[in-house]
């Protein structure tokens, strides 16, 4: 017969193992996600779009407007204090 303490190490045993195949699983969903990705990135790039501005795009996108115009703020006087001209 079990004690309490070995009775909850079965226990805890068991969860660390369902949380273990759980993330295993998760991660193995990630990498086919992940391969999917590139292969839209690379269908876009068969169809003539550039990829890098393709990534640039999305990080956009994920960001707030306040967040993209305060970027774009500080960029722009980043570039007017080295010389060079233009925003974003």
């Amino acid at each position: 017969m079990y004690s309490a303490k070995e009775a909850g190490g079965d226990v805890a045993a068991d969860q660390l193992r369902s949380i273990v195949e759980r993330i295993e699983r998760l991660e193995e969903e990630k990498k086919v996600l992940s391969d999917d990705i590139k292969d839209v990135y690379a269908e876009a790039k068969g169809n003539g779009f550039d990829v890098k501005i393709l990534r640039k795009v999305i990080s956009l996108r994920k960001k707030q407007p306040h967040e993209r115009e305060e970027e774009e703020a500080v960029l722009d006087l980043y570039l007017h204090a080295l010389g060079m001209t233009g925003g974003v």
